[in-house]
């Protein structure tokens, strides 16, 4: 264990006094907002009166060490509502995007989430809640009848029901899972792990311990935990060489995953070991940054990721396409804007508010309580039910008395009962102009033989 990763190297007395200190901090805040026995309750996302504007704010670490997971998600928000206003807005409502940095801290994240109920009327919905946060704000979110859809994998999700929370990624489990998966594939025996000591990136690695066990003939051969505040890992990445790995899998975002992948190719006389990462590294800021470092053709012949399939041949893909490129420059920390055309976060998140705000049309409500029923209504859709791809063709239909089934950019969503959904997995290669390709499509049932889960 890395000595500099306090959060991760304090006892277990420790931890617990934190989680305890966070739970206080989450039941004043519920408290203070929709309020407790005793408080006076105060709604926050009332119905909005006629002709006001709606607002989505965007809850994610925008500063700190997944910053670079922030704007991904907003450039989703700008690209759905621009589409929407344009088209008529919600039942009369122009929509706009609003950054809440959690600075991905369960503990910051609280605070932040406050301001926003104290400063912000007329919440349509949020998106955007990481791993790095979840456990924090999404009980507030739901005791303020506030519909959110997470970009979380925590496993605490997994099996507790939360009615206004929607989930359109995989859990960490199944995506570590993904990862062995690929590794499995391609015939790599020696592996080394290498992960952030964010809460978001080590959720990773017990599932990724045990897929690697469930495989056989895979032994783990160096496991690192990475300092993501730090500027070098040369300890690390002298360790992972000396190791001598087939491949490494890996989730450090932004400089972090830059800095170890440059020190490893160094002091691997220029020659880079193959690495398999999450699909949180399907990022512009890391893709820019290691390719500067190593050269493009070096980096996309040695990196996968695994990736929910989005192949792009939807029908809902080319609108989506022109109105996230047509973001370009609007929102920092972003450098190449086709390099989300296949990011989980913008993808799955651009669908969801065309989702949520297709059931304010259905349900004639911009209230969470009455609405959240009917996103389960046309994810799942109904036997006769019109298939549509953006917000424009919904409404049409719904104006007809049509039943919906919306097809998005990452295809249809089945949420079970935990309001989970997730499809099929991919293994993710980089083009050298930074977006990226279905290298090959993963098998179920390789998938279902190596869950620990």
């Amino acid at each position: 264990m890395n000595a500099k990763s306090l959060s991760w190297s304090a006892s277990p007395a420790a931890r617990m006094r934190k989680r305890l200190a966070l739970l206080v901090a989450v039941m004043a805040l519920i408290a203070a907002t929709v309020g407790l026995p005793g408080t006076p309750a105060r709604a926050s996302t009332a119905h909005a009166s006629s002709g006001a504007a709606l607002v989505i704010p965007v809850v994610a670490p925008f500063t700190g060490v997944d910053a670079a997971l922030g704007p991904k998600y907003a450039v989703a928000c700008l690209a759905a509502t621009q589409q929407i206003n344009a088209d008529g807005g919600i039942l009369g409502h122009q929509i706009s995007c609003k950054t809440v940095d959690t600075r991905g801290d369960p503990a910051d994240a609280v605070p932040a989430v406050g301001q926003m109920y104290a400063t912000t009327k007329n919440i349509a919905f949020v998106i955007g809640c990481t791993s790095d946060e979840a456990s924090t704000v999404v009980p507030v979110f739901g005791s303020n009848k506030t519909v959110s859809f997470c970009m979380t994998g925590e496993s605490e999700f997994d099996s507790v029901k939360f009615p206004y929370f929607f989930r359109l990624v995989p859990p960490d489990a199944a995506d570590a899972v993904a990862m062995v998966a690929i590794a499995k594939n391609k015939g790599y025996k020696k592996i080394a792990l290498a992960f952030g000591n964010d809460a978001g990136s080590q959720t990773f690695v017990a599932p990724a311990e045990a897929a690697i066990a469930k495989a056989g003939h895979m032994t783990i051969v160096s496991n690192q935990t990475l300092d993501i505040n730090a500027t070098t890992f040369q300890s690390e990445a002298q360790a992972i060489v000396t190791a001598k790995p087939q491949v490494i899998m890996m989730e450090a975002l932004g400089a972090a995953g830059v800095a170890l992948l440059s020190e490893v190719y160094q002091l691997n006389g220029k020659k880079m070991i193959p690495v398999i990462g999450t699909s949180a590294m399907i990022d512009p800021t890391f893709f820019s940054g290691i390719t500067k470092a190593i050269g493009t053709q070096t980096f996309i012949k040695n990196f996968d990721a695994d990736n929910q399939i989005s192949t792009g041949n939807t029908p809902a893909y080319p609108l989506f396409k022109k109105l996230v490129l047509a973001q370009s420059g609007k929102i920092s920390g972003v450098g190449n804007y086709s390099t989300l055309l296949q990011a989980n976060g913008t993808v799955h998140l651009y669908d969801a508010i065309n989702i949520a705000a297709l059931a304010m049309v259905m349900s004639g409500s911009t209230s969470g309580s009455v609405y959240k029923n009917d996103i389960l209504a046309i994810t799942a859709g109904s036997p006769g039910a019109t298939v549509v791809s953006s917000y424009a063709a919904g409404v049409k239909a719904l104006k007809a008395h049509k039943k919906i089934k919306y097809l998005g950019v990452g295809g249809t969503y089945h949420f079970d009962a935990y309001h989970t959904s997730f499809g099929a997995f991919e293994d993710a290669r980089y083009t050298a102009s930074g977006s990226t390709y279905n290298a090959g499509t993963l098998n179920p049932a390789l998938l279902n033989s190596l869950k620990a889960f």
